[in-house]
């Protein structure tokens, strides 16, 4: 028997299915070791020497892995075909050869593109050994995202408060949308006009033309800058005979896109299926892994992580016969089309995205499929099977139109594009994935017949007037795209690196657009002014191709390090000179339209408006950056950074902010901001009281009227009308809630707890017993993952503080942003393993329980053995403080 590793239950489950008893497949869960997140993992100094550890639940897997090794003939490493899965293939190996199990066994090391019976059989007939160009790649990687990290973000802790984290790849993109948002800012609209005439054939059919000559020259799209310009040749054209000056229809032929790779996969997911970019490589990580299809498990694409653009022979000629079967042999052009990548830096050592059986349709999937995945699958497989279609053949017809009058002439265009074949059209309508709504088609759509030389009829003139816009911001799909063009990261890091910034609160995403936040500004103006090379996107292509040229062999890993680190390190150590002063002069230079805002009278953004005579800047507090006036303490002023300069004074990070005195105690009461957010608080010292705001509860709308209303709860609805109780209403960790005899309803929002009278409390606390008691009731779980390795079921719930994973007692939140509905097993189990550790929680199986529940009902229960049993307890903890003493 021989032990095959492989990362992902699900796919090990579906391999031995494959295999049969000659084998047995077991899964690592991802990677079983990582660099530990503390200094000292990377040794430049001992020529970056690494220490690896392993966590808790991954030791146990490897001993697992380890104990089956021990009675296996030999060993089959099967990770996944990319740099990652070749790490955690090398990882294992050492792992085990340092336990001394391997002995004299045979270790072979085998790939396979996608998780069907064939791939993998074809896969285990052809072994290799570990590639070691590919493990140096990864260690690099690894290592530089390591040192980048561990150096840079101290920087930013110690020079910028309130700054996260820095990172090789992350930086640079955060760069790129804080760009885009400097352009929108310092974009000056201009106004132009748009000319267009409705036109009737002498057929009585109609159509619209452009203006597009005018005063003897050409009309571009901002060419008529003003409604005077504007309105002169409308009235030219009220007044004006028209006639068509040519007609050209054109034969125009629309070729297909290549198959999907992974960065072109998750632009389309994103604008046709508003896909994120990890919920895109979730949903795909399941397709490729496999699914039960009646009876047979499967993978249904292949591999998901790739930059290649090309298919498998096999799997061209599979496509050419299911697209003869299902769209007709006009759709099937003479030859195979082939296609190579245009990004830069692409490696093609795997195939496209593609499905790894063209006869499995859609449709005839759909009912073995949710409905992410039925959705991802349908736009995979159409792009897959249109990228070997017939080409879409167009006509383009272009009429020109003249104007004539009073001797003036104005020149006029009509176009329409029709359909004559459809082609690839009829399986995937390859519009363009980042189109803007304010792009124009003037080709859309098809033209009436139009003779050359017939007059035309006049219907209506119309001129209406526009502003230039800003060029959008980038959107999760359109970063990516821009990501690749320049050649920064992989296509594995991309879904990682946009999570990063949303966790680290550098960016928003709001209706699928990225937004940098003042935080997030702060960091990459800070990068550029002190660390600018490390940002530059030709510096990060440039070591993206070394890197590269490490997996081909063809560069020596170290040295690539050792070059970088030289002066990295130097220039960390310059910053240890650098003035905080330094540093705010800086940033106020390269943030000036977000420090300090027009003011709507005109006058100085950087005058203190309360003063008058202070100057605004930037001041770092405990919690990060805020802008201030210069005559501090005299002054008191202060703003979030970003806002309205205007405004009244907001939260001050290092000071309260006085919202006015109780009239019932004569204590003061303050708006303040700590750890946990903004609070208010009444009076001082240890007995000060203090409430958070609730949820939708904006700093900046606060004064002492809602403060009071705060700091008034708990407060007494009424005597319960059965027993006489009281009930009462208040704010707590679980949001607001009504209370009677130790049962806690919630109510619908913060509002409510100040108006609710008691028959609806009575109401609501009868609602909430009837479901489960006085106990608050475990909510329902969304979603089963399976079981635990060490046993019992792992469920997805919604809970009040967001989605989390449960085990036994062990509930583990999910990472902000992740999709509930997307969540694995493999991703689940490292979660639930880290709460664990650091909780101390003793994890127990569903049956460990039982057993403990049995034990616990034979004990006796009487108060002597009771006492007898912690007289003893007692003294044997005396006794070994005195021996470890």
């Amino acid at each position: 028997m021989d032990v095959v590793v492989v990362e992902s239950p699900a796919k090990a489950k579906t391999i031995n299915k494959y295999l049969g008893k000659d084998y047995k497949v077991l899964a690592s869960f991802g990677h079983v070791r990582d660099l530990p997140p503390k200094d000292g993992s990377v040794l430049p100094d001992e020529d970056f020497a690494m220490t690896w550890k392993v966590d808790t639940a991954s030791a146990k897997r490897v001993k697992d892995i380890a104990d089956a090794v021990k009675s296996a003939d030999g060993l089959i490493l099967a990770t996944d075909p990319d740099r990652e899965g070749e790490a955690i293939s090398w990882h294992v190996l050492d792992l085990l050869q340092k336990k001394k199990v391997l002995k004299d066994k045979p270790v072979k090391r085998v790939v396979f593109n996608a998780i069907t019976k064939k791939a993998v059989l074809d896969a285990m007939a052809n072994p290799r050994d570990i590639d070691e160009s590919l493990v140096n790649a990864y260690l690099a990687r690894r290592a530089l995202d390591y040192l980048v990290g561990f150096n840079l973000s101290p920087v930013l802790w110690r020079k910028l408060p309130g700054a996260r984290s820095a990172g090789r790849v992350q930086s640079v993109a955060l760069r790129l949308v804080c760009e885009r948002e400097n352009e929108i800012e310092r974009f000056i609209p201009e106004e132009y006009w748009n000319i267009v005439a409705d036109l009737k054939t002498p057929r009585g059919d109609q159509f619209e033309a452009r203006l597009v000559q005018a005063d003897g020259k050409r009309v571009q799209k901002n060419s008529i800058k003003d409604g005077e310009h504007a309105n002169r040749i409308k009235t030219l054209l009220e007044a004006a005979s028209y006639s068509v000056a040519s007609v050209e229809a054109k034969p125009v032929k629309r070729n297909p896109g290549p198959p999907f790779t992974t960065s072109t996969l998750q632009q389309a997911a994103s604008s046709r299926l508003g896909f994120s970019a990890s919920r895109t490589m979730q949903v795909a990580q399941r397709l490729y892994e496999g699914v039960d299809t009646g009876g047979e498990t499967a993978g249904l694409i292949t591999y998901m992580r790739t930059d290649g653009v090309s298919m498998a022979p096999e799997a061209i000629t599979a496509a050419r016969s299911a697209i003869g079967d299902q769209f007709g042999e006009r759709y099937l052009p003479e030859k195979p089309r082939a296609y190579s990548t245009k990004a830069k830096n692409a490696q093609e050592a795997h195939e496209a995205i593609r499905p790894t059986d063209f006869t499995r349709t859609p449709q005839s999937m759909k009912k073995y499929l949710d409905a992410d995945q039925f959705r991802l699958y349908d736009l995979v497989w159409k792009r897959g099977i249109a990228s070997q279609m017939a080409s879409a053949e167009m006509e383009r017809t272009t009429a020109e139109i003249t104007a004539a009058q009073g001797g003036e002439q104005v020149g006029l265009r009509a176009v329409g594009t029709v359909v004559k074949f459809n082609g690839f059209l009829a399986a995937y309508e390859d519009n363009r994935e980042e189109k803007q709504p304010s792009d124009e088609d003037e080709d859309d759509g098809r033209l009436p017949p139009i003779n050359q030389g017939e007059a035309i009829d006049k219907e209506k003139i119309r001129a209406t007037q526009h502003f230039t816009e800003p060029p959008p911001r980038y959107s999760e799909a359109s970063l990516i795209k821009k990501l690749e063009e320049l050649g920064i990261g992989r296509p594995s890091t991309y879904a990682s690196t946009l999570a990063t910034l949303r966790d680290r609160e550098y960016v928003t995403i709001e209706n699928r657009k990225l937004t940098p936040e003042a935080k997030g500004r702060l960091v990459t103006a800070f990068l550029e002014n002190f660390f600018n090379r490390y940002v530059e996107y030709d510096f990060t292509a440039d070591l993206e191709e070394k890197l590269d040229k490490i997996s081909d062999g063809s560069l020596e890993w170290k040295q690539v390090l050792r070059d970088f680190w030289k002066d990295f390190f130097a220039q960390v150590e310059d910053t240890k000179e650098l003035r905080v002063t330094n540093v705010l002069d800086a940033l106020n230079e390269a943030l000036a339209p977000l420090v300090f805002p027009k003011r709507e009278d005109g006058g100085d953004p950087r005058q203190c408006q309360a003063c008058g005579t202070g100057r605004l800047s930037l001041k770092l507090g405990r919690y990060g950056a805020f802008v201030g006036c210069s005559n501090y303490p005299e002054c008191n002023y202060t703003r979030q950074l970003g806002g309205d300069a205007e405004a009244a004074n907001g939260i001050n990070p290092n000071e309260p902010n006085e919202l006015g005195t109780d009239p019932e105690t004569g204590e003061t009461v303050t708006l303040r901001t700590g750890r946990f957010g903004p609070y208010v608080q009444r009076g001082e010292g240890k007995e000060a009281k203090r409430t958070s705001l609730p949820k939708g509860w904006k700093p900046e709308d606060m004064d002492l009227e809602k403060a009071l209303k705060l700091l008034s709860l708990p407060r007494e609805v009424g005597p319960h009308p059965e027993d006489g109780k009281m009930i009462t209403a208040g704010l707590g960790r679980y949001g607001p809630f009504v209370l009677h005899d130790g049962t806690y309803a919630n109510v619908e929002s913060i509002e409510d707890v100040f108006s609710v009278g008691v028959n609806h409390a009575v109401s609501i606390i009868a609602d909430k017993r009837a479901n489960g008691g006085r106990r608050r009731s475990a909510p329902a779980a969304l979603k089963s993952l399976g079981d635990h390795p060490d046993g019992g079921e792992i469920t997805v719930n919604d809970g009040r503080y967001g989605p989390y994973v449960k085990w036994g007692k062990i509930n583990a939140t999910l990472p902000k942003g992740k999709d509930p509905q997307a969540i694995t097993l493999e991703e689940a189990l490292p979660l639930i393993a880290a709460k664990a550790e650091k909780s101390g929680t003793k994890k127990k199986t569903p049956a460990k329980k039982t057993a403990a529940k049995k034990t616990t009902a034979k004990k006796t229960t009487t108060k002597a053995k009771t006492a007898t049993k912690k007289t003893t307890s007692a003294k044997k903890k005396a006794e070994a403080e005195s021996d470890n003493s």
